[in-house]
């Protein structure tokens, strides 16, 4: 099974049993940061990139992002990933097409986020080893 659809997947699993049991309470240590500028192809695939540190993952943690423009409200899933929780610093790169609606170089707002999904019983709970919301650039290729 592709890499894309198994991170979308868990992700929404992961967001709707947050509203259920909350989010935990992630180390001050850990963090998720966006950079200034993503990027939009001509074919409407957008990156955006990072760094991220992250400590003591028990399950899968995932790197997702999203990224909204004009209206906050609408917000587009940017790919996703996994991450290394070791201690170190690390890059991240999420890239992905918006269906339905055409994103434009300019100003636009990132939000990232850190989940890890730790066994509990027969479910996946999600826990918040970092988040961040940060506006940014989008520049064309």
């Amino acid at each position: 099974m592709p890499v894309r659809p198994v991170v979308a997947t868990a992700l929404g699993a992961a967001a709707l049993l947050c509203a259920a049991v909350g989010p935990a309470v992630a180390d001050p240590s850990e963090l998720i940061t966006v950079d200034p500028v993503g990027r939009i192809a001509s074919d409407g695939t957008v990156t955006l990139s990072g760094t991220y540190r992250c400590t003591g993952g028990t399950g899968p943690v995932l790197v997702s992002s999203s990224l909204s423009q004009a209206d906050t409200r609408l917000k587009h899933g940017i790919g996703g990933g996994t991450a290394r929780c070791d201690g170190a610093e690390h890059r991240w790169q999420n890239s992905g097409k918006v269906s339905g609606e055409a994103l434009k170089a300019g100003a636009a707002r990132v939000e990232a986020t850190l989940t890890e999904l730790r066994p509990s019983g027969i479910v996946l709970l999600p826990a918040f080893h970092a988040m961040t919301s940060q506006d940014i650039t989008l520049t064309q290729e």
